[in-house]
């Protein structure tokens, strides 16, 4: 129990450093285990890319700031479009560069203080607002489990949520895999609710000894000895996140 508290608190540190941006998948392989006597695995290996709150409406990772400020159209008296000032330009191009700067020197001290934390095998960041990571957590289902949270952002935009319900059911969703409305989660240019354009591309397989009750995989799930699996492709177009219902054995 300690272990999953310490892993938790591992995540939050994500907020605390930089609350400004949300952290979405890129290329990734992610694995959920759930067992009929409560225990689970989750797995992440791949990117993260952290996005701007302003490149949300689909700009793309870190653009917000600079398409805002390279797409200024000056007009004269007569209402003529002229162009941008050179010195202008000039200005606002040293201005970006200082401002990713800090943001890299962020970033590459998120994922040395991240790569300390239980779970976290190993982070990387790559530059580009982009990071390696390799997660892994084990333990058991006694109350409910989120990838991650953000806590100072006052927001929640889990990955993976996974929810008890009743004394013997579980639900499994994983709406960071897929493009999501962003309406209502009180995130600024998220395109007033019109939705986050997804940059995942991987895959999510959930394998488990317990009843599956409802899955949304077209597919189907696959027999591996007494083990149910499913796997969802996901790519930046998918529309509907993971999810399933099991019923687990009785406490």
């Amino acid at each position: 129990m300690k272990h999953w508290v310490r892993a938790v608190a591992a995540v939050l540190i994500v907020p605390m450093v930089l609350a400004g941006c949300l952290f979405t998948p890129g290329k990734f392989v992610s694995t959920l285990t759930i067992n009929k006597d409560r225990s689970f695995t989750y797995t992440y290996k791949g990117e993260v890319i952290a996005l701007d709150p302003d490149s949300a409406s689909g700009m793309g990772p870190g653009s917000g700031d600079m398409a805002m400020e390279n797409s200024v159209i000056y007009s004269d008296e007569t209402g003529n479009a002229i162009e941008p000032a050179e010195d202008y330009s000039a200005e606002q191009a040293k201005t970006n560069a200082e401002k990713q700067a800090k943001r890299d020197a962020q970033f590459r001290e998120l994922a040395v203080q991240l790569a300390k934390e239980p779970g976290y095998n190993s982070v990387e960041y790559l530059g580009s607002n982009k990071f390696r990571v390799d997660y892994s957590i084990s333990g058991m289902l006694t109350h409910n489990f989120v990838y991650p949270f953000n806590q100072d952002a006052a927001m929640v935009f889990p990955w993976l949520a996974i929810e008890l319900r009743g004394k013997e059911t579980v639900r499994v969703k994983a709406p960071g895999f897929a493009k999501q409305d962003m309406s209502g989660m009180g995130m600024a240019g998220a395109g007033g609710g019109s939705g986050l354009d997804s940059t995942a591309d991987g895959t999510f397989t959930l394998t488990t000894d317990a009843e599956i009750v409802s899955q949304n995989n077209e597919d189907g799930a696959t027999k591996t000895g007494t083990k149910s699996v499913i796997t969802w492709r996901v790519t930046p177009l998918s529309k509907d996140a993971p999810s399933a219902v099991l019923r687990l054995a009785p406490r």
